[in-house]
């Protein structure tokens, strides 16, 4: 099993849930923890657990993304204007690694991430292999054209698996996508509960 799979697969088994929804998730059959002690019977969570939780979740949905880089959109969010929650969940939604999975080019957000690393895609015209990269409304994002017919896009595309969000606008024969505005939370398509208020009052506590 490759790091990406297990890293998946644990932590949905560690939640209890199938996070990105998907049909091979060990949580379909075993619906209990990793490791030797999964079994045993859950206690009830304090309030710092479930605020632990909701973070972990969240995290590991965008790609695992490492503690130092999550806490430093979070404190991003902190400083601007509004409900951090919402806008948390906008800054998240506004990386390219996750506008190339929502846009179904790749079947997960892990793939999204190795696919840019490779080269594969372009950002208004330019060549960019940076996974984390903000986008800003009105960017598009499109495959090199000797990318296009790679198994993984094209299988990607055709899954009824996924439905894409309305704020963004593909182009599923030109494979490009267009990221039309920074949603708000109860847009964004995910495949399990999402508590990004317990993110906040993890890090306020």
């Amino acid at each position: 099993m490759s790091k990406r799979n297990s890293a998946k697969h644990k932590l949905d088994r560690r939640v209890g849930e199938n996070v990105w929804g998907r049909p091979k998730s060990p949580i379909n059959k075993r619906d209990y923890g990793p490791g030797m002690h999964g079994q045993r019977r859950k206690g009830k969570l304090s309030d710092f657990g479930l605020q632990l939780m909701a973070k972990q979740k969240l995290k590991g949905y965008y790609g695992n993304i490492s503690e130092k880089h999550f806490e430093r959109i979070y404190n991003e969010a902190v400083r601007q204007r509004g409900n951090t929650a919402e806008l948390l969940i906008g800054l998240l939604e506004s990386r390219l690694d996750a506008i190339v999975y929502r846009a179904k080019f790749v079947p997960t957000v892990f793939a999204a991430r190795q696919f840019i690393n490779h080269g594969h895609v372009k950002v208004n015209g330019v060549r960019t292999n940076i996974p984390s990269a903000r986008l800003k409304p009105g960017d598009v994002v499109e495959i090199k054209e000797k990318s296009k017919n790679m198994a993984l896009v094209l299988e990607a595309l055709q899954s009824a698996e996924r439905d894409i969000p309305e704020y963004l606008e593909v182009d599923p024969k030109k494979m490009t996508v267009t990221y039309m505005r920074v949603p708000e939370f109860a847009e964004v398509p995910y495949q399990c509960t999402m508590e990004p208020n317990l993110v906040v009052e993890y890090y306020s506590s």
